[in-house]
């Protein structure tokens, strides 16, 4: 049987691809620290979910505590979710746990892994984040990155030693970088989240600026594709993909969906702009195409209509 280990198997992403994985049957370590970042009791909830399978093993640790060497003898793909979100967060006296969590908790499954040669696969979860005010749109994965916040700088770290560690010792790491991840299990920091619950508490939103700028909005369940496919694809390995929905549109024109969804006007505050906030988000995932055979599947309508389901469930 085949054995997994994804990071942050608690948190949204994570544990959608942990549920995929056993859902096909494989054998999955979820490793999770479960901190304070936001609701445990969210967490936990995803975690509830895994231990229905019987092919799931959580492990509740801090990932620079464990002995990676050991861990990875009996597994094939390492799907490394875990990290410190959040770009406004990143400023400040909070920084530092960027850096853990981020940059050296990534070097330290590297580490262990160059001992390890059955290991197939480390997936990095990287972000759009690293790209900065990108002077390309749609943008490529060829661009220098140049990020506009320390989160950015973080995630773009993580990248640079799955790289030098490939390079050196030949471990088989590929890199994603995630364009605006939303739908079901959806952090409670994140926008699509916040804009929901407020609607339901009839509470304005913060609109950061103008609401003319753009994301492009990937469902979670093809960022999970995508991490599936770079798991497998022997091409994948030393490269690093986009994954974006192709769902580009304003600020405004998301609030104008979600309004439909929820069959209710959305309250609006508009704010200063926040530091650190990209103007603009655009994926080329012409190369993750060519070589993962990613297609995003999932509308942006769609997909908030899922999410807008998830959300009634957890506050009304």
């Amino acid at each position: 049987m085949v054995n997994h280990i994804v990071t942050g198997v608690a948190g949204f992403i994570g544990s959608h691809l942990a549920q995929t994985l056993l859902e096909e049957g494989a054998n999955v370590i979820g490793i999770d620290q479960l901190n304070d970042y936001y609701d445990r009791q969210l967490k936990q909830n995803n975690i509830a979910n895994l231990k229905q399978y019987a092919g799931f093993k959580l492990i509740e640790a801090n990932i620079q505590d464990l002995n990676w060497q050991e861990l990875l003898q009996s597994v094939e793909v390492v799907y490394h979710q875990a990290a410190q979100a959040g770009v406004r967060a990143s400023w400040g006296q909070d920084f530092h746990h960027y850096t853990e969590r981020n940059i050296n908790a990534t070097q330290v499954i590297l580490e262990g892994a160059k001992h390890v040669p059955s290991l197939q696969r480390i997936v990095y979860a990287s972000s759009s984040s690293i790209y900065g005010n990108a002077i390309a749109m749609p943008t490529p994965e060829t661009l220098c990155p140049q990020p506009v916040s320390p989160y950015g700088i973080t995630k773009l770290a993580g990248e640079r030693l799955c790289w030098l560690y490939q390079q050196n010792f030949g471990i088989p790491t590929t890199a994603l970088r995630y364009f605006t991840v939303y739908g079901p299990r959806q952090r409670p920091d994140m926008a699509f989240h916040k804009f929901f619950k407020a609607a339901i508490e009839g509470e304005a939103i913060s609109i950061y600026g103008d609401g003319q700028q753009t994301r492009d909005y990937t469902y979670v369940k093809d960022a999970v594709a995508a991490n599936l496919a770079a798991g497998k694809v022997p091409k994948a390995i030393g490269e690093v993909f986009n994954i974006g929905g192709g769902s580009r549109v304003t600020l405004m024109e998301l609030l104008a969906i979600m309004e439909r969804i929820i069959e209710q006007p959305i309250r609006k505050n508009y704010v200063a702009k926040a530091a650190g906030d990209a103007r603009h988000t655009s994926a080329d995932v012409s190369k993750a195409k060519k070589i993962l055979s990613y297609s995003p599947q999932v509308s942006l309508a769609d997909g908030l209509a899922q999410q807008w389901q998830w959300i009634k469930s957890i506050y009304q």
